[in-house]
């Protein structure tokens, strides 16, 4: 199969080089990288640019302008992407994030699951960063000397980071079959589109499917700057995704509930009723979605 890999960027100098170099190092090298540079005001270009000269399968788009937009804008970017390449002639569509070092086995696994799995629609490996748990700075800390490609991890110092379960394909590591993507329609420039498209290929009967014994490099941790507004964000997210508000009451009870903060139901159904743009799902997407998600809630009663 061919792989065409779309990677935002914006102002990733301290990451991107390890990235790319994962992936010019590959196993498998049936691939075009198109780096979307996302109006990065640092060396980000510089670094891309190299690699382009040094290797014909990675491109450079250059985007004159950033905008912050929590969820949506990495989806507009990854969208140019696709625009300034004809992803049509392509069997795999990625969208990995650039601060991600990759095993130099991950492309040929992912490839093995699509060639041997017709039903599988979205693949990937498990997301770790360091093991900061108890040394909070370690995350800001880089090694000169430290080898990416060494994923032998023998003291532990990368763990599984448990944002979602490890069957859940996260956002910075996303392969979608060609047929699969297109069934969903792409993806969603919206807060929670990494778990929209999970849905969505649910309901085209598609498979999703998390190799537990694969795993990547996360450089950065995920939305730490986000903390502060976590549950004003959970509720835009419930409300995009297209719950209900019995359902999207219980979501908030059950994570209210996993952080013992009454405060964060209030604010997160609050945030849910606020939201009054048009969801960008059909009613078709809007009933299987609750459908899928009432029929996930009487699962634990029965």
């Amino acid at each position: 199969m061919k792989f065409l890999i779309i990677i935002p960027a914006h102002n990733e100098e301290k990451n991107i080089s390890q990235c790319l170099e994962s992936l010019k190092n590959q196993s498998f090298q049936d691939f075009v990288c198109v780096v979307v540079n996302d109006g990065s005001t640092d060396r980000t270009s510089d670094i891309i640019n190299n690699f382009r000269v040094q290797d014909s399968r990675f491109k450079v788009l250059d985007l004159e302008k950033s905008e912050h937009s929590p969820g949506a804008k990495v989806v507009r970017t990854f969208n140019k992407g696709l625009e300034y390449f004809d992803w049509k002639y392509f069997d795999v569509i990625c969208k990995y994030d650039a601060d991600i070092v990759f095993p130099q086995n991950y492309l040929e696994k992912i490839n093995q699951v699509f060639n041997t799995d017709p039903k599988a629609g979205i693949v990937s490996g498990l997301v770790y960063i360091r093991n900061y748990k108890q040394n909070p700075e370690i995350k800001n800390l880089r090694n000169p000397n430290e080898n990416w490609a060494d994923f032998s991890n023998k003291t532990h110092e990368w763990v599984f980071e448990d944002l979602s379960s490890k069957n859940h394909v996260r956002g910075p590591i996303k392969a979608y079959k060609k047929e699969c993507f297109e069934d969903m329609n792409g993806l969603r420039a919206v807060l929670g589109w990494d778990n929209l498209d999970i849905l969505l290929a649910k309901k085209n009967n598609w498979e999703v499917v998390t190799l537990k014994d694969l795993w990547v490099k996360h450089l950065r941790p995920t939305a730490y700057k986000y903390k502060s507004q976590k549950a004003e964000k959970l509720g835009q997210y419930f409300y995009n995704i297209g719950l209900s508000l019995p359902l999207a009451m219980i979501s908030s009870a059950k994570s209210s509930f996993k952080n013992h903060s009454v405060k964060e139901f209030f604010i997160t159904i609050n945030s849910f009723l606020k939201q009054k743009e048009k969801r960008d799902l059909s009613k078709g997407e809007i009933k299987f979605i609750r459908d899928l998600r009432w029929k996930e809630f009487f699962k634990n009663f029965f």
